[in-house]
């Protein structure tokens, strides 16, 4: 229940106001804070990136901070008249939530709240994720097959395990893998096997005939032997 005397509201209601007003003349004073003027081209030429778009780095940093300072300043207005309005109304000072009312010393400090600190929005935890992870899950996006018992052909992730074999930006810090010793073996399921099944089918080999065998003394080999799966005395 609202326990504020009309004095108290008259002096909220003043300072709110006073916000309103100086959060309107900074929203015009700042021309939206240069989007107006932002990544122009005054050259003439039809784009503004020539070879690079780190070429203009520094225009997109300042870009997206300008939106950031908008969308605040746009907010707070928003703030403002929604409880100016709640004040025409005959409910400010009582959260929305509970019902309770907020105290005085809080509404002082933030004179556009609804909420008693409890209910406060503020203090919620967001659930909202960004949107691209409804294209991208499941990993690598509806192009990955894994999901699909028995399904052996090419995929998103076996595209995406080709190009990477040309380089990223990652590096062996980043990889999930804390066993990574080079570059190679930092790329997605880098020791997935490639064209074998068994470590024992990429170290075999034979000739045309099928009857004269040989080891090929790769990774796989000494792995092999590292983990006691095999005996290098029956060579």
């Amino acid at each position: 229940m609202n326990t504020l005397t009309m004095n108290q509201l008259n002096m909220l209601r003043s300072q709110l106001e006073a916000e309103k007003n100086e959060t309107a003349r900074r929203l015009e004073d700042s021309d939206h804070y240069g989007h107006a003027d932002s990544q122009r081209d005054e050259t003439g030429e039809l784009s503004m990136i020539d070879n690079h778009p780190g070429d203009v780095a520094s225009e997109i940093y300042e870009r997206g901070k300008d939106t950031a300072l908008l969308e605040q300043e746009e907010l707070r207005l928003e703030r403002i008249e929604a409880a100016l309005t709640a004040m025409d109304n005959g409910v400010y000072g009582s959260c929305l939530v509970c019902g309770e009312a907020i105290p005085y010393q809080r509404l002082q400090a933030l004179p556009d709240t609804l909420y008693c600190v409890e209910h406060s929005p503020r203090q919620e935890i967001s659930e909202r994720r960004p949107i691209e992870e409804q294209v991208l899950t499941p990993a690598f996006g509806h192009s990955s097959m894994d999901e699909h018992e028995g399904y052996n052909g090419f995929d998103g992730e076996d595209a995406w395990q080709i190009v990477e074999q040309w380089g990223n930006s990652d590096s062996p810090a980043m990889s999930e893998n804390r066993d990574v010793e080079s570059y190679d073996e930092m790329g997605v399921e880098a020791g997935e096997p490639d064209g074998y099944v068994e470590p024992l089918e990429s170290f075999l080999a034979t000739d045309i005939t099928g009857k004269v065998v040989s080891v090929v003394r790769n990774r796989e080999y000494y792995d092999y032997l590292k983990n006691n799966e095999g005996d290098s005395g029956l060579e």
